[in-house]
């Protein structure tokens, strides 16, 4: 048996191709949606791609499945278990199979058995894989979002992230009863998660690529001596904010994601073209957040190309607009880095990307930069008056101390929420350290507040300095 993982650090996403070397064929799991680095494998180790499958509905990322099964004209298998209304919307399209719980993919001697795990989704499966040349027992099993490690899926995105009412407890329930199975697997089996650390897909994940029953059920809190009421309580409680693009996901991937077969790299554009871009559409700047409060282009948003910029862009950015962007790094391959982080989260209306040229272009035109305020946390204590707080953090970190009078709208969902907050009040934007409070910022100056300043050091600088919290 072949087996190799791919893995997202972006996205904290695994995937994997799972080969028979008797027969060169070879099956993909849980797909991300550029596909060259499976083609890759396959062209390097002589397989041919002959079936595709994931675990469940994703909604952080947009499937590759459709695009893999075009590229490799692989026979694609889906999830036929759970509700009508999360069925897969292209089940009944060519080379395209439905699996029922304990159906198999057979890969020359290797044996992929779906299993029916409901919990983080209604419809999800995990994989039993069997090497048939070796044993009639498995080796491993792909658990998708079902169980981390350290950590299970969450099961309240139906209800935070597809607002599907009051879908969180009765999912929680199930996943409970897909762990007690979880528990009578043998602890030598191997445990591939479909993610690691940093993922929104769970609240604890841990970052070793791969675990053991054995040793999932030694230090997975999941799967400690719970009762079911323990349980669902401890699953619920806490989960981070899902950014908001997870919710279009759901829907993108049960309906089919857009195939989008061989992309053009992406443009760079004279900077001179800026200001035509400015009225065009909209312009992110990837420079670190740093580095954008001191010298902005007005009306430009800031998002930091850096580990958690899908979440970011596609929470904040539209979907029905062009998209530009300034990339302080020229190189062939950042701007491929771009375009595949973008593609990642549907982002596909991708006009151009600028350098730093563009900078030249706005000084040589006399227009004047932009800067983000730095309000000092004493500042804030001694003259409060007059001034709303914006708490940009997650939930679970307001609810462990927060200042006083401040609202809490958690960053992933600011571009939605931004009516709250009327044209003309004086902001003041916080988070932890002051990094997500600058992008939040960015946003809030685009929609037109004049009155916007980031507190310098954010919430730890200011218990640091002795200011007061509220529980």
């Amino acid at each position: 048996m072949y087996f190799q993982r791919y893995y997202d650090e972006r996205l904290a996403q695994a995937s994997y191709l799972i080969g028979c070397q008797a027969t060169n064929t070879a099956i993909v799991i849980d797909p991300a949606r550029d596909v060259t680095p499976y083609l890759a494998t396959a062209l390097a180790e002589g397989f041919a791609i002959v079936a595709v499958t994931e675990t469940h509905i994703h909604a952080d990322f947009v499937s590759g499945l459709r695009e893999l099964q075009a590229a490799a004209g692989a026979r694609a298998y889906l999830s036929g278990c759970g509700p009508a209304e999360w069925q897969y919307g292209f089940r009944m399209a060519p080379n395209t199979a439905v699996l029922a719980d304990g159906d198999q993919i057979t890969i020359g001697n290797i044996v992929v058995t779906a299993v029916h795990t409901p919990g983080h989704t209604p419809e999800h499966l995990s994989f039993l894989v069997t090497d048939g040349a070796a044993t009639i027992e498995p080796i491993g099993i792909v658990t998708g979002d079902f169980v981390f490690v350290g950590d299970v899926g969450r099961p309240d995105l139906l209800e935070k992230a597809a607002h599907v009412v009051h879908a969180a407890e009765p999912a929680a329930r199930q996943l409970w009863h897909s762990l007690n199975w979880f528990r009578n697997l043998p602890d030598h089996l191997q445990v591939w998660p479909g993610h690691g650390a940093g993922s929104a897909c769970g609240k604890g994940l841990g970052a070793m690529p791969q675990s053991t029953v054995g040793y999932e059920k030694r230090v997975n809190w999941a799967l400690g001596a719970l009762t079911e009421q323990e349980f669902v309580g401890q699953v619920l409680e806490g989960q981070p904010e899902p950014p908001a693009y997870f919710g279009r996901m759901k829907q993108v991937n049960r309906d089919g994601p857009v195939v989008l077969g061989r992309q053009e790299p992406l443009r760079w554009l004279p900077g001179a073209t800026l200001f035509q871009a400015l009225n065009d559409g909209l312009v992110a700047d990837g420079r670190p957040t740093a580095q954008f409060a001191i010298r902005q282009i007005p009306g430009t948003l800031n998002i930091p190309f850096g580990k958690s910029f899908p979440s970011y862009a596609g929470s904040l950015l539209p979907y029905d607009r062009d998209l530009y962007f300034i990339l302080p790094d020229p190189s062939a391959s950042a701007i491929d880095l771009l375009a595949k982080a973008l593609r990642s989260v549907g982002l596909d209306r991708v006009a151009g990307v600028f350098g730093l040229d563009g900078f030249d272009a706005w000084t040589a035109s006399g227009k004047a930069f932009g800067l983000t305020v730095q309000l000092a946390t004493d500042e804030l204590q001694k003259h409060p008056g007059g001034r709303r707080v914006i708490d940009v953090r997650n939930r679970s970190e307001w609810d462990a101390g927060h200042l006083a009078g401040a609202t809490l709208i958690p960053l992933p969902q600011l571009m939605e929420r931004l009516g709250e907050i009327p044209l003309g009040t004086n902001i003041v934007v916080h988070c932890q350290g002051g990094g997500r409070s600058s992008i939040a910022a960015s946003v809030l100056k685009r929609a037109g507040h004049a009155q916007v300043a980031n507190l310098s050091g954010g919430f730890a600088a200011w218990v640091a300095g002795g200011g007061p919290i509220e529980r």
